[in-house]
């Protein structure tokens, strides 16, 4: 019997079909077929197709003496936090547009941060300071003391004073970037490749 979900609401961080076969490095079909058998635990998105939480993919590979292909992660994962909701699709659209192998997420508030961050395991946390109930500083206090504190943090925010820089910097940022800050300078900060620029 499939443990597939149809919970749209944790689709956004999952995997395809065609990723979790390269990370298996098996076919795509391989893939489908395991989850139609129910061997590898799947989500399914409201158009009907599947998707794979690491998790899930990792507890598989360990049940079935499987390796992992380092190579075939899809990329660096960026959480992007910011409860300016257009800026932060605004931010998601370009990473993933001009750099495909890049995979971002969007959050709106600290607590929401937190919860992501243990799931989605991001590598770097775009990370806005001045949020309401729980701030940039916070969320970055959390991340740092706990047992994810070997995620980036890359700042942003419309108030970068120097005490504010001071500040979150003392808490493990790596920078702060004032907002609006161009293109280029979220690539350079982030360390991810702008493809469109490169080509």
């Amino acid at each position: 019997m499939s443990r597939e979900s149809k919970n749209p609401n944790t689709m956004k961080h999952y995997m395809t079909p065609n990723e979790v076969a390269e990370l298996l490095m098996v076919s795509p079909v391989t893939v489908r077929q395991w989850a139609q058998k129910g061997k590898l635990e799947a989500m399914t998105t409201p158009g009907g197709h599947r998707r794979f939480s690491m998790e899930a993919i990792e507890k598989f590979a360990e049940e079935n003496n499987l390796t992992l292909n380092p190579g075939g992660s899809s990329g660096t994962r960026i959480l992007i936090v910011d409860d300016d909701v257009s800026l932060a699709t605004f931010l998601s659209e370009i990473l993933t547009q001009r750099n495909s192998s890049l995979q971002v997420e969007i959050v709106h508030d600290g607590f929401s941060a937190g919860r992501m961050v243990e799931s989605f395991r991001p590598d770097i946390l775009l990370l806005d300071l001045m949020m309401p109930q729980m701030n940039g500083f916070e969320v970055c206090h959390m991340v740092k003391q706990g047992k994810h504190h070997d995620t980036r943090v890359i700042a942003m925010s419309g108030f970068c004073s120097q005490e504010n820089l001071d500040r979150i910097l003392a808490e493990g940022a790596e920078c702060c970037l004032k907002k609006p800050f161009s293109t280029s300078v979220l690539f350079t900060a982030l360390g991810v490749e702008d493809q469109r620029s490169a080509g």
